[in-house]
């Protein structure tokens, strides 16, 4: 028995679990910061299968070492929870063993942190053996720091988000045990991303793309549409976990395209790195197109997320980009007073004027589509088509010759 225990699952997707959502603001994550973070947990708790019934912040300098928040915060909570059949306290940073421990005495139901709920996604979402085998390695390496004081509430058999990992009934967590497993699945991983790394051999020296960027920005459907295929595209983060390679082929010039697993904000470094086949993909691609939801409020700063991950995670610094700006048709915008003199937000800026900038900023290496009404899509392929053929000719300049004067010979 593994981390994904079926009977779990189905009793969790059987039952929709009322949640109560928990953040913070401080000096580091202002008002409209921590908002913003708390939404994306409710999109990731609904995602999971919970409905987000309440919302709580509280302002600090810091976490409270013992409790996260506050006493009277903390009572605050209890008294929500006892009074609304609340079953799930999700809080939106990591939380230490003490805190999950003294938190769950107080409000006496489950409480998960930001990271234990991602890792809950990504075991539902895992339909591959490759991918359930990453997603247990990265439970396990997150649970091996956190064993201390977590025995009691791990040896509880309970269902539910969240509780798709280590819960059996038996005591499985002592530290040698959670090792010698970690090693196994290092061993079984090593042994797949060696197979991968035939078939990528065995792929020739076609030019690979690779689709990156955050959760939910449309990578599967951009897929979908380039390569006239049914990769599984939803509306709910992290819908794909598993990469998938296809061949496209524009204006008889073919190449390898690669969608990979989204990134978000703070997800833990050793998480990513459980998923080696995807950062392979994006080591070894000669061109990352970097897909972006242009109607997110805070799309750049998800770009400079999925940027930091490539540079720090994927070594990828150096390959060349194309910024695809996905989701025109879901693009608005609120025009500003004229007589309104406060300055002018994200939300006041026209599709016209971020076109320009970003234009300006790139140097025209970005184009803005809609996957879903194919708007743009042309301008798009016409930049994979210059930048594949460029990389194709470097590779080999005979056959670009050849592909110039062919009318000729």
């Amino acid at each position: 028995m593994g981390f994904i225990d079926d009977r779990k699952r189905h009793i969790a997707e059987l039952e929709t679990e009322r949640a109560v959502l928990v953040g913070l603001i401080t000096p580091q994550q202002d008002e409209a910061k921590s908002r913003e973070y708390l939404d994306e947990l409710e999109f990731l708790a609904t995602t999971a299968g919970a409905v987000t019934v309440k919302r709580f912040t509280q302002r600090m300098d810091a976490p409270n070492r013992a409790t996260y928040v506050g006493k009277g915060k903390l009572e605050e909570i209890a008294a929500f929870v006892g009074a609304s059949d609340i079953a799930l306290v999700v809080f939106d940073d990591d939380l230490s063993p003490k805190q999950v421990a003294n938190i769950e005495r107080e409000l006496k139901v489950k409480v998960l942190d930001r990271t234990t709920l991602i890792l809950d996604i990504f075991a539902k979402r895992a339909q591959t053996a490759n991918a359930k085998m990453q997603v247990e390695l990265a439970q396990y390496q997150y649970l091996l720091p956190r064993l201390t004081g977590m025995w009691t509430h791990l040896e509880r058999q309970r269902g539910g988000i969240g509780m798709r990992g280590p819960g059996e009934a038996q005591i499985e967590t002592d530290r040698r045990i959670i090792k010698t497993k970690i090693a196994l699945l290092r061993q079984r991983l090593a042994e797949w991303d060696r197979q991968k790394v035939i078939q990528r051999r065995n792929r020739g020296k076609l030019t690979r793309v690779a689709l990156v960027g955050y959760t939910n920005v449309g990578k599967s459907t951009l897929m979908n549409v380039l390569s006239k295929s049914e990769v599984f595209a939803e509306d709910r983060l992290f819908a794909t976990l598993d990469t998938t390679v296809r061949k496209v082929v524009i204006d008889n010039l073919p190449f390898l395209l690669t969608d990979t697993v989204g990134f978000i904000r703070k997800l833990p470094t050793h998480l990513v790195e459980s998923f080696k086949t995807t950062l392979d993909e994006v080591r070894d691609s000669d061109l990352l197109v970097h897909v972006v939801d242009i109607s997110h409020p805070q799309f750049e700063e998800q770009i400079d997320v999925v940027t930091r991950t490539l540079q720090d995670v994927c070594e990828a610094a150096d390959k060349p980009v194309i910024m695809v700006f996905n989701k025109v048709d879901k693009f608005s915008h609120v025009p500003k007073d004229e007589d309104d003199l406060t300055p002018r937000s994200r939300e006041n800026i026209p599709l016209e004027e971020l076109q320009q900038t970003w234009m300006a900023r790139l140097e025209g290496n970005c184009v803005f589509v809609s996957a879903r009404t194919g708007a743009g899509i042309d301008s798009l392929k016409a930049m994979l088509y210059d930048h594949a053929r460029r990389i194709h000719a470097e590779r080999y300049p005979y056959n670009d010759f050849l592909f110039q004067h062919y009318d000729d010979l």
